[in-house]
């Protein structure tokens, strides 16, 4: 087994210089660092996970509590990009990642993590009511939450107020006012989105219709087409559709071509999320992107941070902004 030792010995300096680099000390020379990291790599030296933890008594080892209810899992593009970025920035900076769950001998969210021994949990994607989260983000373990916002926690936030706003602005930029919103499940992320839709609609003066509102699910194609198709049977009907997510806009798209309608001609349809298949179907879908590369990065910087310094670590709603991508499914009106 190669030792920091044998590092020194390669690189002609002491242990305790390979330890700092090792551990991304301030106090030696960058360049000296990208030397050790390097022959330490192609010896392919493995740091002693076990005395790492016995000396700092830290475990370099991040939780993250992810639980979809609709059952999609890693699949779920929108989380999946973000957990990818967290893991790629935990990574580099020499944390592991452990999943935290409720496991078969039934242990809560703390108790696991306390069991794995994380140093720190993110949490995102999850019921933030349920009694075992709360006792997860008032125990002592450093939590940041993503797309959830508590007093105690740091967060990290999609801009949903924003968001939201900006696609209500843009398709009423085009000419339309008979604005449909189908939204997702009820989450602090719908009810900001909701009332933001409202707040957009209020101040571009244009009086809201309750019937072109209507309460869904993310990422549910079925359900979507079914309320689009109850929105298509108003005897005014609207001109343009927001949609929960972009999955839930494909099934819009279908419901409207069934109907004997056209996108963007006789009906106007907007996603969200910016997903890689909203730009390949047809038409490709105007839909808001959100920063999911940025959202896992800051999420991890912030954890990691608050782990090796929480005294000095501001707890902080950090909002991420996404954009607007303009496809082909937005008429723009007379």
């Amino acid at each position: 087994m190669i030792s920091m030792k044998d590092i020194a010995d390669r690189c002609s300096v002491s242990v305790a210089t390979v330890s700092k680099a090792l551990n991304n000390h301030s106090d030696i020379g960058e360049e000296t660092k990208r030397h050790i990291r390097e022959t330490a790599e192609k010896l392919g030296y493995h740091p002693n996970s076990s005395a790492r933890a016995l000396k700092t008594k830290r475990s370099a080892n991040i939780g993250v509590l992810f639980v979809d209810e609709g059952r999609s899992g890693l699949t779920h593009d929108y989380f999946a990009k973000v957990l990818d970025s967290f893991k790629r920035v935990s990574e580099v900076s020499g944390y592991d990642i452990t999943f935290i769950n409720a496991t078969s001998q039934k242990m809560t969210y703390l108790e696991h993590s306390r069991y794995r021994g994380v140093d720190g949990v993110v949490i995102a994607c999850v019921d933030f009511d349920d009694r075992d989260v709360l006792d997860l983000i008032n125990s002592e373990l450093p939590v940041v939450t993503i797309d959830h916002v508590f007093d105690n926690r740091i967060s990290v936030v999609s801009d949903n107020i924003g968001g939201m706003r900006e696609l209500v602005e843009y398709v009423h930029s085009l000419g339309h006012e008979r604005i449909a919103y189908i939204y997702g499940d009820d989450t602090a992320v719908t009810r900001n989105r909701v009332a933001s839709y409202y707040n957009a609609l209020k101040d571009l003066g244009i009086e809201a219709d309750d019937n072109y509102t209507i309460a869904s699910a993310y990422r549910n194609p079925k359900l979507a087409a079914k309320y689009t198709r109850q929105l298509l049977e108003l005897k005014k009907r609207p001109t343009c559709i927001l949609y929960p997510d972009d999955y839930s806009a494909i099934g819009g798209l279908n419901a409207i071509e069934e109907a004997g309608l056209t996108v963007p001609d006789d009906i106007s349809v907007v996603g969200y999320d910016g997903l890689y298949v909203s730009q390949i179907i047809h038409p490709r879908l105007t839909t808001y992107e959100q920063n999911s590369e940025e959202i896992g990065r800051i999420a991890a910087k912030s954890l990691i941070r608050l782990i090796r310094d929480q005294k000095s670590t501001l707890i902080e709603k950090i909002l991420v902004p996404g954009r607007i991508i303009e496809g082909a499914s937005v008429r723009k009106l007379n």
